[in-house]
C-alpha cells in the first residue's frame, strides 16, 4: 500500500542550493583597490602633474602635502618592496620612515597605506587597523584618502564586519557625494548582509536596473535582496531577465531554480532543473539530489526521482553514500516497489549515524511478511542507537 504524502517521513536532505550571493558578493570585496594605488603612485611622484579628481565633488579640502625630497627616496624603497611582496623589507621601510620625527602627514599616511596594502588578505587586521591610522593621519590627497576608506571598507566586508563597512562606506558617501557603482553595491552588500533587505535594495536598484555593464553578482546580490525582502515577484522578474539572456549559465538557471524555490513554485524549479539535465549540465552530487528531492516532495513523483537517482549513480556524479540510498529507499517504497525498497533501506542502513534507517529496513521487512529478517534488522536497529526505541522492541516482540 502506498501511504499518503501527508504522513512521509522525508530521508532526503535540504535543497542544497542557494542563491550565489556569498560567493559572489564577497568577490569584490576581495578587490585590492587598484586604481586607487595606482594614483597614489602618481601623488607620490614628485611630479607637478594634474591628476584626474575621482571625488570632484568631495567636501574635505586637500591637504596639498607632498613627500620631501629626503624621505620620498625611503617611501620609493617602500613602495618597491610593497610590490615586491617582500614584507620583511616593506616593515624596515615603514620603521624608518616613521620613525622619524621629520615626516609629514602625508609620509607617514602614505607610508601605512603601503604597508597595509602589503598585509590585506594576509592579516586582515593589522591592515584594517593601518588603514584607519592613514585616515586619521588625514595627509593624503582625496584620491588616496577615499582610496583607503575603500580599502578599509573592503577588508571590513571580507571580515565579516558589516556593520563597520557600511559605517565607513556612509561617511564616504557623505563626505564625498559620490554614485560610483562600486561603492553603492558595497553598501548594498553590507546592508544584505546586515539583514537590512529594503535598504539594499534601495542602494543595488540604481546600478543594476537598466544598468547594461552591471555585473552578474551585483544582480544575484539584488536578487537575493528582493527574495529575502519577501518580494518573490521582483526576484522571479530579475532572475527570468537574466536567465533567459544566458540561457547556457548554469548558475543564472539555478539562481532561477531558487527562485522558484523560495515561492514554493516547485513545478517551476523542476522545469529548470530538467533543462538543465537535458542540456548535460547537471554535473554535480548536489544537482541531482536536488533534482530528486523536488520529486520527493511532488505528489507522485517518486518514479522521477528513481530515474534521477539512478542517472547520477550510473554517471558517477551521484556516491553510494547514505543520502543517495535512503533517497532511493523512500522513493522505492512510496512507489509500492518494496523489494527494491528492502534493497536500497539494506545499503543505507549501515551508513547511518543511528538505528533509525534499520529500523525502516526491519517495518519494510515486517510489512512483506518477513518476520526473522525483521527482528535482526530491529535488534540492529537497538544495537546502533535509537531516539524511540518502543517500535523496534514491538517487532522483536511479535
Amino acid at each position: 500500500m502506498s501511504a499518503s504524502t501527508s504522513h512521509r517521513h522525508l530521508l532526503v536532505v535540504a535543497i542544497a542550493g542557494v542563491l550565489a550571493v556569498g560567493t559572489a558578493a564577497d568577490a569584490f570585496a576581495q578587490a585590492r583597490g587598484s586604481a586607487e594605488r595606482r594614483g597614489a603612485r602618481q601623488e607620490r611622484a614628485a611630479e607637478k602633474t594634474e591628476v584626474v579628481k575621482e571625488y570632484p565633488a568631495a567636501t574635505r579640502e586637500e591637504p596639498g602635502l607632498r613627500a620631501s625630497p629626503r624621505i620620498g627616496p625611503q617611501i620609493n624603497k617602500l613602495s618597491e618592496a610593497q610590490q615586491a611582496g617582500d614584507l620583511a623589507a616593506a616593515e624596515a621601510a615603514a620603521k624608518e620612515i616613521l620613525d622619524n620625527d621629520k615626516a609629514n602627514a602625508y609620509e607617514r599616511a602614505i607610508t601605512l597605506r603601503l604597508l597595509a596594502d602589503l598585509l590585506i588578505n594576509d592579516d586582515n587586521a593589522r591592515a584594517a587597523d593601518l588603514l584607519r591610522q592613514a585616515l586619521e593621519l588625514d595627509g593624503l590627497g582625496n584620491n588616496e584618502h577615499y582610496g583607503t576608506m575603500l580599502a578599509l571598507s573592503q577588508v571590513q566586508l571580507v571580515e565579516e564586519d558589516y556593520a563597520g563597512a557600511l559605517a565607513t562606506l556612509d561617511r564616504m558617501v557623505a563626505e564625498t557625494r559620490t554614485d560610483k557603482a562600486d561603492v553603492q553595491v558595497m553598501r548594498g552588500n553590507a546592508l544584505y548582509r546586515l539583514e537590512r533587505y529594503d535598504e539594499a535594495i534601495a542602494a543595488l536598484e540604481p546600478v543594476v536596473k537598466g544598468n547594461a555593464e552591471a555585473r552578474p553578482e551585483w544582480t544575484q546580490l539584488l536578487m537575493a535582496s528582493y527574495a529575502d525582502a519577501g518580494r518573490a515577484g521582483e526576484a522571479a522578474t530579475l532572475a527570468e531577465q537574466v536567465a533567459s539572456q544566458a540561457p547556457g549559465d548554469k548558475r543564472a538557471q539555478l539562481n532561477l531554480a531558487n527562485i522558484y524555490l523560495q515561492a514554493d513554485d516547485h513545478a517551476r524549479a523542476i522545469e529548470v532543473y530538467e533543462r538543465l539535465r537535458q542540456a548535460g549540465q547537471l554535473d554535480e552530487d548536489r544537482d541531482y539530489s536536488n533534482l530528486a528531492a523536488l520529486y520527493l516532495n511532488t505528489e507522485n513523483g517518486e518514479p522521477k526521482a528513481i530515474a534521477v537517482l539512478n542517472e547520477g549513480l550510473d554517471k558517477g556524479i551521484l556516491k553510494g553514500d547514505y543520502r543517495t540510498y535512503a533517497s532511493l529507499a523512500q522513493a522505492y517504497y512510496f512507489s509500492d516497489q518494496y523489494e527494491k525498497a528492502i534493497e536500497f533501506y539494506g545499503k543505507a542502513a549501515p551508513l547511518d549515524d543511528d538505528g533509525s534507517t534499520y529500523l525502516n529496513l526491519a517495518k519494510a521487512l515486517s510489512n512483506e511478511g518477513r518476520d526473522a529478517e525483521s527482528k535482526a534488522a530491529a535488534q540492529k536497529a537497538l544495537d546502533k542507537g535509537l531516539s524511540n526505541p518502543e517500535e523496534a522492541r514491538k517487532l522483536l516482540a511479535r
